[in-house]
């Protein structure tokens, strides 16, 4: 289990920067689409109308894989800082991310209501959010000062990945 001590919540205004990010980059992909298409098969309405199920099933695979991947976020969140977890902190796997996916549709037919929950609710979770179990967190950065700015500080402390330890880890010294 993660600790979320220092990750505080993303907020409503950068969650919205980063699915403005991602419907760019996938609304790109959806007009070549259309543009390819359009090229193969001019003025073949059928064939045109083939490309919103592969869109939606193209959005799916894309919140779906990303989020449920080491990274934990989309393109707009990686860019924006934020990652989704559980409530525990913890990443989350494929069925919870599509879960998550698929109950945005929740949240956008309830008059966007859903949506807009983030702005107020703790936790700054969405509807979607409440529904699949899963928080939107903002990066923790670490200030780390150097050694010689004061001798005294952080000695005998390593860095183990997620926090401060002094405990003793599996380092390899030379004998003398």
């Amino acid at each position: 289990m993660s600790t979320l001590i220092g990750h505080p919540y993303g907020g409503f205004w950068r969650r919205l920067a980063a699915y403005l990010i991602d419907g760019l980059l996938l609304g790109s992909i959806q007009v070549m689409l259309a543009i390819i298409v359009q090229t193969i098969a001019p003025n073949d309405l059928r064939a045109l109308a083939n490309i919103a199920p592969v869109g939606i099933l193209l959005g799916w695979a894309y919140f779906s894989l990303l989020e449920s991947s080491p990274a934990q976020a989309t393109v707009g969140k990686l860019a924006l800082g934020i990652y989704v977890t559980d409530r525990d902190g913890d990443p989350i796997d494929f069925r919870k991310a599509s879960i998550r996916y698929w109950a945005k549709l929740l949240s956008t037919l309830v008059l966007m209501l859903g949506w807009l929950m983030a702005a107020f609710t703790p936790g700054k979770r969405a509807l979607h959010d409440y529904v699949a179990g899963t928080l939107v967190l903002r990066r923790a950065t670490v200030a780390v000062t150097p050694s010689y700015a004061d001798p005294g500080a952080g000695a005998g402390q390593y860095w183990d990945g997620s926090r401060w330890s002094s405990e003793p880890g599996v380092f390899l010294t030379r004998s003398q």
